[in-house]
């Protein structure tokens, strides 16, 4: 079966839950279209490059599917009918990635970086060794 990899983007107003319960809409879809999500990471509400239909923020979701074409066409035709959805993109691909995306692993490294400054109650031990030198 064809592997795809498809992100959407819901408008700022929703809330997480209204988001969760689409991913569950959609994954339902593709199911009873012979289809399946390997995979679903919710990025967050994140700052847009440019408005879009009066928006400058969107909850980013990430779907990595198996399906048939028939079941992704599904899936996008009703995304195009709701109005929460501002946009969406789906690129097949050869294999789907396992580890976490590159938009995961920043917000991983992220958090780990203000953990360590909060360890060292804020102060940067390489900066203060360089200046004993």
């Amino acid at each position: 079966m064809p592997l795809y990899e498809h992100i959407f983007l819901a408008r700022q107003d929703v809330t997480p839950q209204q988001v969760d319960a689409m991913v569950e809409t959609y994954k339902g879809v593709l199911e009873s279209n012979g289809g399946k999500i390997e995979k679903t990471e919710n990025w967050g509400l994140k700052s847009l490059a440019y408005r879009i239909k009066k928006n400058r923020k969107a909850h980013f979701t990430l779907f990595n599917i198996e399906a048939p074409a028939a079941a992704v066409a599904e899936m996008e035709r009703q995304m195009r009918i709701n109005e929460d959805i501002l946009r969406f993109m789906t690129i097949r691909v050869e294999e789907l990635e396992t580890e976490p995306s590159v938009m995961m692993q920043k917000r991983d490294r992220d958090d780990r970086k203000g953990r360590r400054r909060d360890d060292e109650d804020g102060l940067d031990n390489d900066v203060n060794a360089s200046e004993e030198e």
